[in-house]
C-alpha cells in the first residue's frame, strides 16, 4: 500500500501539539510496517530527522502553506496532482485538512473543532476558512480520528457525522518528561525564576488558553497571601494578544510574571520538573497534552473542568471553572499551602498518565488506517 501523508507540521525545532502527534505516530508506524510505502509531503525544506525509515519518500510541495489562500492552493490543486503522480492508495492528514478535489481515500485527524464554538478567538479569514472547509473535510473523509471522546461527540453533534466513522486515538506523552532531582530543580529555578518557586503554564498564547484569566488569578493569589511565588508562561504568541498585554500591564505583581517564549525540549523538561504546579485553565481543549506531561514529571496540576480535560485528567488533577477567577486563585492557594494535597495529586498522576502512550496511539492510528484502506 502507498500511503501519502501531509507532513507540513514537521518543522525542526518548532513542533507543536499536532506536530508531536505526527512525529510520534509516524516514526513508529513507518518503522513497524516496512511492507508499505509512505510519501511524506512537506511544504518547505525538511530535516532528515523526519525521514524515519527507508520506506519513506519525502517530497517538498510548494507553496509554503502560511495563509488560507495558500492552504487552498496546496490542498485543492497541488495535493491531488501529487496523489495521482505517486499512485497513492490513501491520503492521511494529521492536521485534518483534506482535499475536496480527489477520489482517493482520505483519513483526517481532526483533533478538535474549537473554531466552531469560538470563532472570535481567530483572525477573521482563518475562522471563515475553518468553518467553511472543516465540515466539508469531515464529510469527505472516509474515516476520521480524533484525540478524545469529547471531540468525537463534538464532531458527531456539530457536523452530523456518524459516530461509527470516528475513532478515538488518544495522544501519548513524551517520555523525556520525568521527575527531576533537587539539584536540577535548583538550577531551573535559578535560571528561570530568580530561585523562587513558580506556577507554570505551557502552551501557545492563544485566546482560548485563558492567559488573561490566569494572570488575573495569579494577581489575586499574590494579593491574598504573603508569598514571592512567581508565574512562568512558556509558549509563543499566536494572535489577538492585545488583551494579554493589557491585562499584564494592569497587574499589581506583573514583575513576578515571566514570559519565556519558546523553550527547547531540554529546557521544557527542566522548567516543568521544577514547577510548583502546572496551571492549565483553557476555555476549550481537544486533549491537553501538558497535563499528561506534568503527571509524567511528578508535578501536580490545576486544570479546567471543561471540554476534554476531565476525560484526560481523571481524578488526578485539581479542577476549576476557567471562567471563575476565584476558583483558579483558591486552587493556587491550596496547592501552595497544602503539601499533602500536592503529594496526593502527584501519586494519582503517576497512575493516570499510564493510560496514555505514543505506542498505544500509533497502534490505534494504524488500525484506523487499515479500516480506511479496506472499507
Amino acid at each position: 500500500m502507498i500511503i501519502a501523508v501531509n507532513t507540513r507540521l514537521l518543522i525542526q525545532g518548532k513542533l507543536e501539539g499536532i506536530g508531536w502527534f505526527t512525529r510520534e505516530t509516524l516514526s513508529r508506524i513507518t518503522r513497524d510496517h516496512p511492507e508499505h510505502q509512505f510519501v511524506f509531503i512537506f511544504d518547505r525544506p525538511f530535516a532528515d530527522e523526519f525521514v524515519f525509515s527507508g520506506n519513506v519518500t519525502p517530497i517538498v510541495l510548494s507553496p509554503p502553506t502560511r495563509h488560507p489562500f495558500l492552504w487552498y492552493i496546496w490542498f485543492e490543486l497541488q495535493i491531488p496532482r501529487i496523489l495521482k503522480r505517486y499512485k497513492a492508495d490513501l491520503f492521511f492528514s494529521p492536521d485534518g485538512y483534506l482535499s475536496l478535489n480527489t477520489r482517493i481515500r482520505q483519513l483526517a485527524a481532526i483533533h478538535d473543532i474549537n473554531f466552531a464554538h469560538r470563532p472570535k478567538d481567530l483572525p477573521w479569514l482563518k475562522a471563515k476558512y475553518y468553518n467553511y472547509f472543516f465540515p466539508r473535510f469531515a464529510r469527505k473523509a472516509k474515516r476520521i480520528v480524533t484525540v478524545s471522546y469529547f471531540s468525537k461527540e463534538d464532531i458527531n453533534r456539530t457536523y452530523k457525522i456518524d459516530g461509527d466513522k470516528i475513532d478515538v486515538v488518544y495522544n501519548g506523552v513524551n517520555t523525556m518528561y520525568t521527575p527531576t532531582s533537587g539539584e536540577e530543580k535548583l538550577k531551573a529555578r535559578t535560571k528561570f525564576s530568580g530561585n523562587k518557586e513558580y506556577f507554570l503554564f505551557i502552551g501557545s498564547l492563544h485566546p482560548r488558553k485563558n492567559i488573561c484569566g490566569l494572570l488575573r488569578a495569579y494577581d489575586a493569589f499574590r494579593t491574598s497571601i504573603d508569598t514571592d511565588t512567581k508565574l512562568l508562561i512558556v509558549g509563543e504568541s499566536m494572535f489577538k494578544t492585545s488583551d494579554i498585554e493589557l491585562t499584564y500591564e494592569g497587574m499589581r505583581y506583573k514583575d513576578d510574571v515571566v514570559f519565556t517564549g519558546r523553550l527547547s525540549n531540554e529546557e521544557l523538561h527542566q522548567v516543568l520538573g521544577a514547577s510548583l504546579a502546572l496551571t492549565f485553565v483553557p476555555y476549550f481543549e481537544g486533549f491537553g497534552i501538558p497535563i499528561i506531561e506534568a503527571m509524567n514529571a511528578g508535578v501536580p496540576v490545576i486544570c479546567s473542568n471543561t471540554t476534554s480535560l476531565p476525560e484526560v485528567g481523571g481524578h488526578a488533577v485539581l479542577y476549576v471553572d476557567p471562567f471563575s477567577l476565584n476558583q483558579i486563585k483558591d486552587a493556587m492557594i491550596k496547592i501552595y499551602q497544602e503539601k499533602e494535597l500536592r503529594d496526593g495529586l502527584i501519586e494519582k498522576g503517576f497512575v493516570q498518565k499510564d493510560k496514555f502512550s505514543w505506542d498505544k496511539t500509533a497502534d490505534l492510528l494504524w488500525g484506523s488506517i487499515q479500516i480506511c484502506a479496506n472499507t
